[in-house]
């Protein structure tokens, strides 16, 4: 049995569904939409949708079902789905559950049957915002909406980095890779170049370096880069001692600690398909990204990428140091896998 809901923007727009997933009178979020054809679970489980609500662009949602293997993270990290169509029954030979009974027993409140057409357009136009939606009634949509917080300033790494710091592979190489809110497919494509020594997101210069690492790896992760001070502070101590790379939040987070800045996109990067060019050479690589500020200036380093939809600077080389950083996922999972090549470029700069 379906029970009618509504989502409501904060700039007051409604829009009308059905409550799927978990139960929940009212769930909150930064909304935003995302418009890759597949990989709506990795979507949910990377910790970068932190703090938000996600709403998917491709119209059926849930046709080949969820399996183990698929997660990026231990749990769903997003405060909710937004969807079109909500697909009953998967229908793939990997599928070990079905979209919507796998949300409910995360606690994971969605909403189907939403125009998201008419959704995507707004959010275009008027840019990502805080939204309510749920079972509640509209006046209480409205003010819960009013409320919400978006993701300017806030630290939300802090709710997603590990507590406890733990190894994966077993290489000759020694990787620190910092968890901002690491994904499973970053570590699985450094474990394959070394020994890799997961660390909380606080951990100091000094306490990463007495692992004694050929490298250092900053993951991506949510919120706003800028409320980072402590982590900026300990890229710029770790700079000129050991190799750096950086991926998504891990680049804006190395751009600033070189003296560059960021900024809020209006409406973020979320998909798989964006065009970036390799300055080098002039490729053009097809690419998975999600993220919602970008770099907006670099100093003491040279821009390597660019996207070719709206010239966002996709990477940098540090002019002074070894070390370098993408804006994008080269790591993608599922693809496209373009630039997986920047992780055998990583392993030169370990030596």
């Amino acid at each position: 049995m379906t029970h009618p809901a509504l989502l409501v923007l904060a700039d007051g727009e409604v829009f009308e569904g059905e409550a799927a997933g978990a139960a929940a009178p009212v769930a909150t979020g930064e909304l935003v939409f995302n418009t890759a054809l597949s990989g709506y679970q990795e979507v949910m489980t990377d910790p970068s949708y932190a703090g938000q609500v996600v709403a998917f662009t491709y119209p059926h949602i849930g046709s080949y079902g969820v399996n183990a293997a698929d997660d990026e993270s231990a749990r769903v990290h997003c405060h909710g789905v937004v969807v079109r169509d909500l697909v009953p029954e998967p229908s793939n030979w990997r599928a070990e559950a079905a979209l919507d009974g796998w949300l409910a027993a995360r606690g994971v409140p969605a909403i189907s049957g939403v125009d998201t057409r008419r959704l995507t357009r707004h959010l275009r136009d008027e840019g990502a915002m805080p939204c309510a939606f749920g079972t509640a009634p509209e006046a209480e949509l409205r003010a819960a909406a009013a409320r919400a917080k978006p993701t300017d300033g806030r630290d939300l790494v802090a709710a997603v980095t590990t507590r406890v710091a733990y190894v994966r592979g077993s290489g000759p190489l020694r990787i620190v890779a910092y968890d901002f809110g690491v994904k499973e497919t970053m570590l699985r494509q450094l474990e394959r170049l070394a020994t890799v020594s997961v660390v909380p997101a606080t951990t100091a210069a000094q306490d990463a370096l007495a692992l004694d690492p050929d490298g250092v790896f900053l993951s991506n992760g949510p919120g706003d880069p800028a409320a980072l001070g402590g982590e900026i502070s300990t890229i710029a101590d770790l700079l000129g001692k050991v190799p750096v790379f950086g991926i998504c939040l891990g680049h804006q987070l190395l751009c600033i600690a070189l003296g560059g800045r960021t900024y809020k996109l209006a409406f973020g990067h979320h998909g798989s398909n964006h065009p970036v060019q390799r300055l080098v050479d002039g490729t053009v690589e097809i690419t998975s990204q999600n993220h919602n500020y970008a770099v907006a200036d670099v100093r003491d380093a040279d821009v390597t990428h660019v996207n070719l939809n709206d010239g966002v600077i996709e990477g940098i080389r540090c002019r002074s140091a070894a070390a370098m950083s993408v804006q994008y996922h080269p790591e993608a999972g599922p693809g496209p896998h373009d630039a997986r090549y920047l992780f055998a470029e990583f392993l030169e700069m370990l030596g």
